[in-house]
């Protein structure tokens, strides 16, 4: 009994540092920002408790709207394409093609760049003067200073980042499906395309509902590849919520709006895995 006590209080000792940490780093904070949320204050002032007129304010401003689109488009685009796309890809080098294990160091790679040396080099390729693209495709478009098309750039420099992390996901979940079902498949005469219809994608699900939420979770909480590239424009084009947190807490010194817009995008995110969630347990 003496001995359980003790390596009780030995694994307390191991695990303090980490439970202060989350607790000072992590917990408190979210108390300390929902109630600034409900405050107005510019870091150097007083605090002025304002209740939900923060709220009131983001939700009936006109570029609001803008904005809560704009982060849709970019979430469920990235999301849609960066979960097909590897989900292919993984298929294709699951084949055991020849040098498949390249083909993953190769498709990893964007992945483990910082997001910034991204942008950086992406934001050279589409300058409209000196970029690769337009001397490519020898046209002489304004790429990130166009309305139209900033949004569509950064929603492919995105999908190209999250390609090689959602690869190894999917070759994983891959991994885990018997072999011989396939070759029961085939001594029936079911060909390649109907072995990935009816034996590939229903026992790949729980991989591929894990790889959705993960990737449509990041894509609302996008801020450097925007930060970097676009900076919200050209005219809120291509403005998001997390880039709102950062104008309205950093440039315009609102802090209370910005927590309160930070508890929108956590409503936002909230009901997407709740929505996740409700349609992994239908299929299950």
């Amino acid at each position: 009994m003496q001995k359980d006590t003790c390596k009780n209080i030995t694994g307390l000792y191991f695990v303090l540092p980490a439970v202060i940490g989350t607790f000072i780093f992590i917990i408190i904070p979210i108390f300390c920002s929902f109630a600034l949320s409900f405050t107005d204050w510019d870091l150097l002032n007083e605090i002025k408790f304002v209740g939900l007129d923060n709220y009131k304010e983001i939700l009936t401003a006109p570029v609001f709207t803008q904005i809560l689109v704009n982060t849709l488009i970019y979430a469920i685009s990235t999301t849609i394409f960066a979960v097909i796309i590897p989900l292919i890809i993984a298929g294709i080098i699951n084949t055991k093609i020849r040098g498949s294990e390249w083909f993953k160091t190769i498709y990893f790679i964007p992945f483990i760049t910082p997001a910034v040396v991204i942008a950086i080099v992406w934001s050279w390729i589409f300058d409209p003067n000196i970029g690769g693209v337009n001397a490519l495709l020898k046209t002489n478009m304004t790429w990130l200073y166009d309305t139209h098309l900033a949004m569509p750039v950064l929603i492919f420099v995105s999908v190209w980042k999250l390609i090689g992390y959602n690869v190894v996901l999917f070759l994983t979940g891959l991994s885990t499906i018997p072999q011989n079902l396939y070759e029961a498949a085939e001594i029936d005469g079911a060909n390649g395309s109907k072995s990935f219809w009816y034996i590939t994608l229903p026992l790949l699900k729980p991989t591929t509902y894990f790889v959705t939420l993960v990737t449509a979770i990041s894509s609302f909480q996008v801020f450097d590849l925007i930060y970097v590239m676009t900076e919200g424009g050209p005219q809120d084009s291509t403005n998001v919520i997390v880039y709102s947190i950062y104008k309205y807490a950093f440039e315009y010194f609102d802090v209370g709006k910005s927590c309160a817009l930070a508890y929108i995008l956590f409503v936002v995110i909230f009901i997407l895995a709740l929505l996740q969630r409700k349609f992994a347990k239908k299929d299950t």
